[in-house]
């Protein structure tokens, strides 16, 4: 005889129909969290999923959730979601985005991202998301290797790598004809070569060899399959299952390779007694300094020491191969802007004798407002992630948080406001002259966040944008293929701003204007002649071309 009536089945489907209920009623019970607060709801939250649907099913990525969150809000300071049951809040207002990222800072010092802290130090442990105190403490040590003066030596090691960049293009051997390459691809295997001398003192070469071990595993670092695109989500948004399901930062083997190959660096060093200024030597002076000491339960040592130099590494590459190769996409799209860019490229190196330097790099306008605006229509990170520390009353708004509040701003939310960028789909760098920054209002552009905890390689990773950007520049012109996606889509996969399908396809083919430069600049030697300059050139080749002649030099 059943428990509950005569029948087993029936008893069964009591059971399961009560169980049922029981988990929505409790997956649904903060569902009127917000409305008691009198904070609006962009759309009503399914049972069991909040209004996070789109995004665990990888429909959507976390990005464009966010920014359509904004756009939803419009005329609000700030809108209530839930991801699965957990009440969040995305800002809105400039002067509340302010003072979580920077007057209020204490409030919101930790990110609302938790990796595993026990299984998985490589993603916990780095400076991009570890916790308070620890934090703080961590990002005052680690300051010197990125000051102007240790870039200005760096920039030694990164010219070696953008002659092989410059190697490698020659080698395509391209004449007077297109090509068509992976330019995502191309750019990666770069900013990976400038990571690995640069930091570690490692030599990658993963231009002239594609499968080097470095840029393998950099690849399946930000392969957005299903697999790694949960991982992500769980990390950033559900660290509640972060430990139930195994999700590490950089995925297992990449870690295990990661752990393996920066200790035998750290080692190699540590043996040889060799001095390179480098990321490497920081960390392994830190480690003789303090490695013995409990820093807010952390260590400069073990995993601990090894995530700094994870975290550097792969968002090192990451971020400056997007920023370029999004650079190079929209200025094929608009050859009006890249004539111009190389017109200052040009200028520039003949003020130098062709000889690209750091203070050229820095000093470039025109190519500071370009990837400048790549960056407003291409964040690499396109949300912002806080997390309240402590009760916290917004200011100006009756709305008190409570602690542990998941707080999101997005990024590419307010970098697409048409109060703030008119027209914002259009790639258009005179929004950043000096007269157009100034009028601009303040905490509405932000791309490598702000705040205390704004990203620390900020200056090293545009530097090395800057200076792949002017090594193909100068000899190649990019335009569109026929894999080009026209226009832009984006991977739902993917919390980073990335291509679908992670490849971003062009044409790439020798300048003409630059053959003729070099031609031109024989010639004028052999005449012994001393006034000719680009800009006469420029002159020229524009003649030339309304005259719709086609010259070819090979």
């Amino acid at each position: 005889m059943a428990i509950i009536t005569a029948y087993w089945g029936l008893d069964g489907m009591i059971v399961l129909t009560t169980l049922i209920i029981a988990a929505y009623l409790y997956m649904t019970r903060k569902f009127n969290y917000w409305k008691k607060r009198d904070v609006s709801v962009a759309l009503p939250p399914i049972p069991f999923l909040g209004n996070f649907a789109d995004c665990l099913l990888l429909k959507k990525s976390p990005g464009n959730f966010l920014q359509e969150l904004y756009i939803q809000g419009k005329g609000s300071p700030y809108i209530g979601f839930y991801i699965l049951d957990k009440p969040a809040l995305l800002i809105r207002d400039r002067q509340l985005v302010k003072m979580v990222l920077v007057k209020d800072f204490n409030y919101f010092a930790d990110r609302y991202a938790s990796p595993d802290i026990v299984n998985d130090r490589l993603g916990s442990a780095n400076l991009f998301l570890i916790k308070n105190p620890a934090w703080k403490i961590l990002r005052t040590k680690l300051t010197p290797f990125f000051t102007s003066g240790k870039m200005k030596k760096i920039f030694e090691l990164m010219l070696e790598c953008g002659k092989d960049l410059d190697t490698y293009l020659e080698s395509l051997k391209l004449g007077d004809n297109e090509k068509e390459i992976d330019i995502k691809d191309i750019t990666a295997t770069y900013a990976t070569d400038i990571i690995g001398t640069a930091a570690y003192g490692f030599n990658v070469n993963s231009l002239n060899n594609p499968d080097a071990e470095f840029r393998k595993h950099g690849r399946t670092i930000f392969n957005f399959n299903i697999i790694r695109g949960v991982e992500f989500i769980a990390i950033f948004f559900l660290p509640s299952v972060v430990k139930m399901i195994g999700a590490k930062m950089f995925g297992k083997k990449n870690s295990d390779f990661l752990r393996g190959v920066f200790w035998e660096i750290i080692s190699q060093r540590v043996k040889s007694g060799g001095k390179r200024n480098d990321l490497i030597d920081i960390l392994i002076e830190l480690r003789n300094t303090y490695g013995d000491q409990d820093m807010g339960g952390f260590k400069f040592d073990g995993d601990d020491l090894l995530a700094q130099a994870s975290i550097f590494f792969t968002a090192g590459f990451e971020t400056s191969s997007s920023t370029m190769s999004f650079t190079l996409y929209e200025i094929a799209m608009n050859p009006e802007i890249q004539d111009r860019l190389r017109k200052e490229i040009l200028d520039a190196l003949d003020e130098t004798d062709g000889k690209i330097t750091y203070d050229m790099i820095v000093s470039l306008p025109y190519l500071d407002m370009v990837v400048s605006e790549t960056l407003r229509m291409y964040p690499p990170l396109p949300f912002l992630d806080r997390v309240t520390m402590d009760a916290y009353k917004l200011p100006n708004f009756d709305l008190k948080l409570e602690k542990g509040t998941p707080i999101y701003i997005s990024m590419s939310g307010m970098h697409y406001d048409p109060e703030y960028f008119p027209d914002p789909h259009k790639f258009d760098p005179e929004r950043f002259t000096e007269e157009n920054k100034r009028n601009r209002p303040s905490n509405v552009y932000f791309p490598f966040g702000e705040g205390p905890r704004v990203c620390i390689g900020t200056r090293m990773g545009l530097l090395q944008t800057k200076l792949g950007i002017v090594t193909m520049l100068r000899k190649y012109e990019f335009l569109p293929s026929e894999k080009t996606l026209i226009p832009m889509v984006l991977n739902p996969k993917a919390f980073l701003t990335t291509p679908l399908n992670d490849g971003l396809y062009l044409n790439i083919r020798r300048d003409i204007c630059v053959c003729l430069l070099k031609l031109l600049t024989v010639l004028s030697f052999r005449h012994q002649s001393t006034s000719f300059s680009t800009k006469s050139f420029f002159t020229g080749t524009a003649l030339l071309a309304e005259a719709g002649q086609q010259v070819a030099v090979t």
